[in-house]
């Protein structure tokens, strides 16, 4: 069974944590008051909240924060980043809140492009085994689990390994759209992680071909190459219960060069069913080559246009995922 909830990744323009100028914000943001109002339209039963919101907090505002969300039976999971906050830094949100996990992004690596660093991949795995080791020691002492994100960086094995070496507490946050930017198929990659995960991100993409490799666009959670029930069912064949958050692509579209050999620097040798595998999956509902795949924020909409564009998928995300019967409320 999944708690599915919602994070603020995919309503990143409507809630404030993107916009355009400076200060880069948007004027009518929602703000986590918000963002908890979106949740509770949706029928989420959990909710993940970036450490960014909370650690200005006082423990006065935390502890009233804890009881709003204990009112609405939302089950709280954080959300940090490794090379985005001091080490345990949302030890202190986690605690005051409840939350049983941190979620962590450990690299800034997206579209799968380990090539971007030249020869420093090497030495990035290791300090970020380094950094998740020291991490992991202070979560444990608090009584917290850290999930590992697949933030378009890491391989399934990859992360097992990295659970296997740096704690018990540390298991995988799994981002169900994130198979694809590092040349692996949905269904493998779910199997081979499925009982180490400890949270996931419902996200899907549409896939466009291109002559250096693929896009990935943005959509509604169902609505994508992503098989999201498949997903579910392999999860629950491991775990009785585990919480999950609608998460809606970023206003870019990210373009995994994966056609251009030195892509591939960095990465472990492939099989040609493997990769073929991952070609397969992403054909699924794919877009057009000649179709637009530029979201209203590429093409510099602003205001009511985006955050209509932003709500509109995560309402579409909720409905799909109850009429597959993976998220309770009408039609589960």
């Amino acid at each position: 069974m999944l708690l599915v909830g919602l994070n603020p990744f995919g309503l990143t323009y409507t809630v404030g944590l993107q916009g355009r100028g400076t200060p880069r914000a948007n004027p009518d943001a929602r703000g986590l008051d918000g963002f908890i109002d979106i949740a509770m339209e949706i029928g989420a039963q959990s909710i993940e909240l970036p450490n960014s919101w909370l650690a200005a907090m006082s423990d006065a505002e935390l502890a009233a924060l804890r009881q709003r969300l204990a009112d609405l039976n939302l089950k709280p999971i954080i959300g940090s980043g490794l090379p985005h906050e001091p080490h345990g830094a949302a030890i202190r949100s986690a605690v005051a809140l409840g939350a049983e996990t941190i979620r962590l992004a450990i690299t800034r690596i997206l579209c799968g492009d380990r090539a971007e660093l030249g020869d420093g991949w090497p030495k990035l795995v290791d300090e970020t085994r380094e950094g998740l080791r020291t991490y992991a020691v202070m979560a444990r002492d608090a009584g917290v689990w850290l999930a590992i994100e697949n933030h378009q960086d890491f391989g399934s094995q990859e992360l097992l390994d990295f659970c296997d070496e740096v704690g018990p507490n540390v298991g995988i946050c799994y981002d169900t759209g994130n198979s694809f930017p590092i040349a692996e198929a949905p269904i493998p990659f779910t199997r081979r992680i499925a009982a180490r995960v400890r949270h996931v991100h419902l996200k899907d993409y549409q896939v466009q071909f291109t002559d250096e490799g693929y896009r990935l666009v943005r959509c509604a959670t169902g609505d994508g190459a992503v098989p999201v029930a498949e997903i579910a069912s392999i999860l629950g064949e491991h775990h009785e219960l585990l919480t999950a958050s609608i998460e809606i692509a970023a206003l870019e579209a990210r373009h995994v060069r994966l056609l251009k050999p030195d892509w591939w620097k960095g990465y472990p040798p492939i099989s040609g069913p493997e990769l073929a595998a991952c070609f397969a999956a992403a054909r699924h509902r794919r877009l057009a080559d000649d179709a637009e795949y530029r979201t209203p924020w590429e093409r510099e909409e602003d205001g009511q246009i985006l955050i209509d564009y932003e709500m509109e998928q995560v309402r579409q995300s909720a409905v799909n995922l109850k009429a597959l019967g993976i998220m309770a409320g009408d039609g589960a």
